[in-house]
C-alpha cells in the first residue's frame, strides 16, 4: 500500500492479519513489513521471505483491485511456480457470500520453492473473512509442503473418518483387494499428466529443425513477371503511341527478341516480360487506337509516362534462392504445407494416424432410429470434428458394444493401422469399464488413469512403445 507505506499507522489489516494468525496457531512466528504499491518492491520483498527456507506461507494484503496501483497479483504470478487456483476459487466462493464486490478482487494463491503465497485483499473486514476461510486449510498445506508424510496421513485419516459416506481422499490409491473400492490409480494433477504425455509422445524427425534449416532451391518469381494486365515496354520509349507486337500469356517463355522504343507487347497478370522490357503499363492507362485485319490490336495509346520497374516482380522478389523458407515457423500446416510447394519441395509431412473409438451398449449411430434405453452418440462427431479445427484427419470410428473380448479385438485391428486411439467411455469404475483392462492385457504401458479435474477425472493415457492411448470419460 501506498498510503499504508508512507504512514504505517493507517496500516489495519496488517495488524489484524498478525493477531489472527498468533491467536489460530500456538507458538507462530510471523514476520512482516509494509511496500508500496511497486511491482518490483514486492517482488524484492516476496524473493527476501521465499528464500527463507523455514518460511512456509507468505500472506499479502492489498493491491488486489481494479485500481491502476493494484499489482500485487502480477508481482506475485513471476515468481510462482504452480499456481493454485482452486484455493483462490474457493476463497473468492466464499467471499462472494459476504459481499458481490468479492468477485473484483484478482487474489492469486500459488507455490515458490516450499512457501505458500497467498494474496488477500486489503481491506480489514475482507481479511478477517479470508483468513477464517483458509485457517483450517493451512496446517494440511504446510504439512505437504514440507513433504511431512506422518501428519498429511493423519490429516487424511481425520477427513475420512468425518465425512458423509466414505470420502475418499484424491492421494489414497487402492490396495487391490475385493474389499476396496478405490481406483488403483492415483490422482495426478493436469500439469503432470501433460508433462507425461509430451514426455512420452515421441516426434517420429524433428520436423522443426528440418523447417528452419530448409533453403529454397528456386527463385520466387523466377522470372520477371507483370503484376498488371497491360503492356510491356521500355520505359525510355515515353507515353504516346505504341504498335503492339503482340500478346504474351502466363506460361509462355520469356521473349527474347528485340523491342524498340516505340513498340510494346501486350502482357497479362504473371506473364513473363521480354528481355528487352523492363515496365508494365496497365491496361486502365492506355487507350486502344487500332486493330489489325485479324482483329488483334495492332496500335495503342499509352497516357501515363512509363517508369522502370513500373508493376513488374523482379526475380526473387518473394524468396530467394538459397533464402531461408521459414524465417519462422508457422505452426499452420496451411502456411508449411503452401511454402513448401510454392518451391517445389518434396518434403512429406505425415500428421499422426488417429482412430477415434466410443464403448457403451447404450450408443446408437445419429441416423439409427431411437430406442429405449439407448442414447445416440455424439462423442465420435464431436471429436472428429475437433481433429479437422486442428489440421487432422480421422482415419477410423468405430462403436463398441461393452465387451472385453470385442474392445480387445478392435483395439488390437485398429492400432495395427493407426499411431493413437482416443476412445469415449470405458475408463471409469463400473463393472462394464473393460478399456484399462484391455490396455494392460495389450502389454500397455498405463501412465495415467486419473486426473485431478472435474469433470474428467477417469482420463486415461497410455502406451507402447510408439503407440499411443488416449482413454476419455464417455460424458460429452
Amino acid at each position: 500500500s501506498d498510503t499504508c507505506w508512507r504512514e504505517p499507522a493507517k496500516d489495519t489489516s496488517g495488524p489484524v492479519l498478525r493477531q489472527l494468525i498468533v491467536e489460530t496457531f500456538a507458538n507462530t512466528q510471523v514476520i512482516g513489513n509494509i511496500v508500496p504499491d511497486e511491482k518490483d518492491l514486492i517482488q524484492q520483498e516476496l524473493r527476501k521471505w521465499i528464500d527463507r527456507e523455514e518460511l512456509r506461507v507468505i500472506l499479502t494484503t492489498g493491491g488486489t483491485g481494479f485500481a491502476p496501483r493494484d499489482v500485487t497479483p502480477e508481482a506475485t504470478k513471476q515468481l510462482l511456480e504452480k499456481e493454485c487456483p482452486q484455493l483462490s476459487m474457493f476463497i473468492t466462493l466464499k467471499s462472494i457470500k459476504q459481499t458481490q464486490y468479492a468477485a473484483l478482487s484478482r487474489g492469486l494463491c500459488g507455490i515458490a520453492g516450499n512457501t505458500l503465497i497467498i494474496n488477500l485483499p486489503g481491506s480489514e473486514k475482507a481479511v478477517k473473512e479470508c483468513f477464517q476461510t483458509i485457517k483450517e486449510l493451512l496446517p494440511h498445506a504446510v504439512h505437504l509442503l514440507g513433504d511431512d508424510v506422518s501428519l498429511v496421513r493423519k490429516t487424511h485419516e481425520e477427513v475420512q473418518g468425518s465425512a458423509p459416506k466414505g470420502h475418499i481422499c484424491p492421494n489414497k490409491t487402492g490396495t487391490g483387494t475385493d474389499s476396496d473400492r478405490n481406483s488403483p490409480y492415483p490422482m495426478l494433477a493436469v500439469q503432470e499428466v501433460l508433462s507425461i504425455i509430451f514426455n512420452t509422445v515421441q516426434k517420429t524427425t524433428n520436423l522443426n529443425k528440418i523447417l528452419l534449416e530448409m533453403k529454397a532451391p528456386v527463385n520466387i518469381p523466377p522470372f520477371r513477371a507483370s503484376i498488371k494486365d497491360g503492356y510491356a515496354m521500355k520505359s525510355t520509349g515515353f507515353s504516346g503511341s505504341k504498335r503492339v507486337l503482340g500478346c504474351i500469356a502466363a506460361g509462355d517463355s520469356p521473349n527474347s527478341l528485340p523491342l524498340a522504343e516505340d513498340e510494346c507487347y501486350k502482357i497479362n497478370t504473371g506473364a513473363p516480360l521480354p528481355l528487352e522490357a523492363d515496365c508494365v503499363v496497365q491496361v486502365e492507362d492506355t487507350k486502344l487506337l487500332q486493330l489489325d485485319k485479324n482483329g488483334q490490336e495492332s496500335l495503342v495509346d499509352i497516357m501515363c509516362e512509363p517508369q522502370a520497374g513500373l508493376d513488374v516482380r523482379p526475380v526473387g522478389y518473394d524468396l530467394s534462392t538459397n533464402d531461408h523458407i521459414f524465417p519462422a515457423l508457422d505452426p499452420s500446416p496451411v502456411v508449411v504445407k503452401s511454402l513448401l510447394a510454392s518451391v517445389g519441395n518434396k518434403l512429406v509431412i505425415s500428421n499422426p494416424r488417429v482412430a477415434i473409438v466410443s464403448t457403451g451398449s447404450e450408443l446408437l449411430s445419429p441416423r439409427d432410429q431411437l430406442t429405449p434405453g439407448k442414447i445416440f452418440d455424439s462423442n465420435t462427431t464431436m471429436l472428429t470434428e475437433l481433429l479437422v479445427y486442428f489440421g487432422y484427419n480421422c482415419m477410423h470410428t468405430s462403436v463398441l458394444c461393452d465387451s472385453f473380448e470385442q474392445t480387445r479385438e478392435s483395439l488390437l485391428d485398429i492400432f495395427e493401422v493407426v499411431d493413437f486411439v482416443i476412445c469415449s467411455g470405458g475408463v471409469s469404475m463400473g463393472d462394464k469399464d473393460f478399456v484399462k483392462s484391455v490396455l494392460e492385457d495389450l502389454q500397455f504401458k498405463i501412465h495415467c488413469g486419473r486426473v485431478n479435474i472435474k469433470p474428467g477425472k477417469p482420463m486415461t493415457f497410455a502406451s507402447r512403445n510408439d503407440k499411443y492411448f488416449f482413454g476419455l470419460p464417455g460424458n460429452p
